[in-house]
């Protein structure tokens, strides 16, 4: 008996993972604003009743998703970014990071960027929450470089805002790639374009 508890949580577990994994898989083909939920547990082999002791609705399922798409990436960004080598370095390590991960969690980023100006509000606020996380997290790393010197809050932000935003059209870049070849090129433009800002980084402070 000591170990009932146990064997239910993981129960409980397996069942709100087997939900956010058939949904996943059906929104391959459509947006999570016409989904519904007896297509998913339909799909997870679950009751709608089962649903609901997991989820408050759709809305509460997809931020779910958002944060199993995005959560892991808290911290490596900025590690990277922070970590030894010139800041081109460091960049290109950034670039190959989403690389990385948009191959080993394809549908995942898929959801983002189709969700990201969807319909369903709670999820896109997330997404945006989760964005401006990133921001942050990129803006004290890129503050202890020398580069950085004589900058101030608003434009150390202002620079983190751009490497986020340019991960995230890498990002949806990569899944449009047809093949390889088209990757290695997304992935070859992505730390050119991170150069030519880099360049201007290295000027913003010029009379």
């Amino acid at each position: 008996m000591s170990h009932t508890p146990g064997v239910r949580q993981a129960q409980k577990l397996r069942t709100r993972q087997a939900l956010l994994d058939a949904a996943l898989t059906l929104l391959e083909h459509q947006s999570l604003s016409s989904l519904g939920l007896r297509e998913v547990t339909r799909n997870a082999g679950v009751t709608p009743t089962a649903f609901y002791r997991h989820f408050d609705g759709m809305a509460a399922l997809g931020v779910a998703l958002v944060e199993e798409a995005l959560g892991s990436l808290h911290g490596m960004i900025g590690a990277v970014l922070a970590g030894t080598g010139d800041s081109e370095e460091r960049l290109d390590r950034g670039v190959e990071l989403i690389a990385r991960h948009v191959a080993a969690q394809p549908a995942h980023f898929r959801f983002i960027a189709r969700e990201q100006h969807g319909g369903v509000g709670p999820v896109r606020e997330a997404i945006a929450a989760q964005l401006r996380a990133f921001t942050e997290e990129v803006a004290g790393a890129v503050a202890t470089e020398p580069e950085s010197a004589g900058w101030d809050r608003p434009d150390l932000l202002m620079l983190a805002g751009l490497y986020v935003d340019h991960m995230v059209l890498t990002a949806s870049a990569l899944l449009d790639a047809a093949g390889p070849e088209e990757e290695r090129e997304v992935v070859r433009t992505a730390r050119r374009r991170l150069r030519l800002v880099t360049l201007g980084r290295a000027h913003w402070l010029d009379p």
